[in-house]
């Protein structure tokens, strides 16, 4: 795995005479220039910076985030728990754009085998097709959920690039997505037969104002995601200048801290990125403090994981059964005693029961339930019906 990365160099980093001994830049196994390349036994996290950006469209530059980032995370200080985190360093710029996606697939396939969740900061949301296709080694169906500000459909006949990624997704064979969530999209920013599109597939997209009305539906969504790709354009250009399709518009920087979190206590989210930070765009480098702060805020979580997901021993939960439609359906909701997280259990087909396993009982909201008790079919236990049938 070594051969793939570039170490760090730290000397560069002008705040490294502020770090003290309970910062991240002394906390952290990091391939720094002169020491070895960090060890991943007993490791939790691992982060990797990404310099491939010779496909993120209007934002060239993405590619040097990494730096400046991991500068302004090494200062912060580790919360109330003890971390396993290296730092990797960069993933080298391949002599195409071939070769990096190999070196990041190969690299996050490899982690991903040994339970380690890598957090990717890009680079092009492109790569965000790297880290669906490392997932295929692992022969499951997964989940991503997108935060951004359109869903990056694009043409699937042209090359992949950072607005096309996802339908190079959905045209992939084996195709292993279950489920793609788009939380925070503008509608102006967004064609009327993508919209379509996406209701075709049964994917879920959730619209800006809507999320931003009530952040705690969030929660359930990135509950259910194995993969988050994180577009920092998602975020209003007052609170992240640094992109080169910034917008007005978008959620605050504490909201996507509040996102970050969410991602880091889902016991079933095993990757995430962080993509299209520009340093030549960014004034005071503020949006590489912003997004060092959300991936503070994503270890946090982690370190708060509940592991009360899959459901295993059903006496920690509080069980309910709603009937709705004149008694033709129920729905069974399960309700941790433990973190008060709410599920539901979708059944499906017997012969889809090892592919599908993992999906069948959804993560919910207090919400549904209180939707299911009005006698109508929650639209989270629908869509994921008819993508079991």
């Amino acid at each position: 795995m070594q051969e793939y990365f570039t170490s760090i160099d730290i000397t560069k980093f002008n705040e490294v005479d502020t770090y003290t001994d309970s910062s991240y830049a002394k906390v952290i196994n990091a391939y720094i220039q002169g020491a070895d390349f960090p060890s991943l036994q007993n490791i939790h996290i691992a982060i990797i910076g990404v310099e491939e950006d010779r496909k993120a469209l209007k934002n060239k530059g993405c590619g040097l985030a990494a730096h400046v980032v991991r500068k302004k995370f090494y200062k912060l200080f580790q919360g109330n728990y003890s971390t396993k985190i290296v730092d990797l360093g960069n993933i080298k710029k391949g002599n195409t754009i071939d070769d990096s996606y190999f070196a990041l697939t190969d690299v996050l396939s490899q982690l991903l085998k040994k339970n380690i969740v890598p957090i990717i900061i890009g680079g092009g949301q492109d790569l965000t097709y790297c880290n669906y296709a490392a997932y295929k080694s692992l022969e499951q169906t997964i989940n991503i959920v997108a935060i951004d500000s359109c869903f990056d459909i694009g043409d699937g006949e042209k090359e992949l690039n950072s607005q096309s990624y996802l339908s190079k997704i959905i045209l992939h064979q084996p195709n292993i997505l279950f489920n793609y969530s788009n939380v925070g999209y503008q509608t102006y920013f967004v064609e009327q037969n993508a919209i379509e599109l996406m209701n075709k597939l049964y994917f879920d997209a959730h619209r800006l104002g809507q999320v931003r009305a009530n952040m705690e539906n969030v929660e359930p969504i990135v509950r259910n995601a194995d993969v988050v790709s994180f577009d920092i354009s998602s975020v209003r250009q007052s609170d992240a200048p640094g992109n080169g399709n910034a917008s007005p518009n978008g959620f605050h920087g504490e909201e996507a801290c509040q996102i970050a979190r969410y991602a880091g206590l889902s016991d079933k989210l095993s990757s995430i990125g962080f993509y299209e930070i520009n340093p030549s765009f960014d004034t005071n480098e503020q949006t590489a403090h912003l997004v060092a702060q959300m991936i503070w805020y994503f270890v946090d979580g982690y370190y708060n994981r509940k592991k009360d997901y899959p459901i295993i021993d059903k006496s920690e939960y509080t069980k309910y059964r709603v009937s709705i439609k004149d008694h033709n359906h129920e729905i069974v909701f399960y309700k941790s005693n433990k973190s008060d997280r709410w599920w539901m259990d979708v059944p499906y087909p017997v012969n889809h029961q090892i592919k599908y396993e993992r999906h069948h009982m959804i993560p919910c909201s207090y919400s549904d339930y209180e939707t299911a008790c009005r006698d109508e079919m929650p639209d989270r236990w629908w869509q994921t019906y008819q993508k079991l049938g």
